[in-house]
């Protein structure tokens, strides 16, 4: 994607009068017009839309670029923006429907398999380079395995499970938010997420 986010070289690690407000509030600052309220934005969830889009793509440079084009898309709305649901909500929404296209456009193309080395196993919270240095070559060889297997296993659910649960368990959003992004209700939200831990459950058998 070739067109960049109008972002500010040197971005804000505070912004002026934000502290109290909404990120709603701020971004209703953007649509007014303010640059340094937008760079804050993106400062702010850049890195939670990259791993949550890398989640999805499972390709870094990807992930890196669907990123770029959520906040090229926020920035092209400000104009329209209404203050309606949570800023976060409106965010993820915009992203989740990015990721369902490049994930249909893409289905039959095959993903980057990628082990991140910062991100903590979940079952031990270690990271992959604290954990190797304590471990044997076949114990990390398994460790591997192992989160490739689980990451596999999500990545195969169905579409709108897959979502949730990124959502649900990566991005920590409560099924309130989850259902709004999904244009779902609370309870269809608990059930869809219901089935995919289910899902999840018996097909993870043998990695427990």
């Amino acid at each position: 994607m070739a067109t960049t986010v109008p972002v500010s070289t040197s971005l804000p690690s505070a912004l002026a009068g934000a502290e109290g407000s909404s990120d709603a509030e701020i971004m209703l600052r953007v649509k007014a017009g303010d640059q340094a309220a937008f760079d804050y934005l993106v400062q702010k969830y850049r890195r939670p839309l990259v791993n949550f889009m890398y989640r999805m793509a499972r390709n870094a440079a990807v992930a890196e670029d669907l990123a770029q084009e959520v906040f090229l898309r926020v920035y092209r709305s400000r104009e329209s923006y209404e203050a309606s649901a949570k800023f976060t909500t409106w965010l993820y929404r915009i992203a989740t429907n990015l990721a369902v296209n490049h994930a249909r456009d893409t289905r039959h193309e095959r993903a980057e398999v990628m082990v991140s080395l910062d991100e903590p196993d979940e079952a031990t919270g270690m990271t992959m380079d604290l954990a190797d240095g304590e471990m044997t070559a076949e114990q990390a060889m398994v460790r591997r395995e192992r989160l490739m297997g689980i990451r596999r296993k999500i990545e195969a659910l169905p579409e709108r499970q897959r979502l949730a649960v990124v959502m649900h368990k990566y991005q920590q959003m409560d099924y309130r938010q989850i259902a709004e992004v999904l244009e779902l209700s609370e309870s269809a939200t608990k059930s869809l997420l219901f089935r995919a831990y289910e899902t999840l459950r018996e097909q993870l058998k043998e990695f427990i």
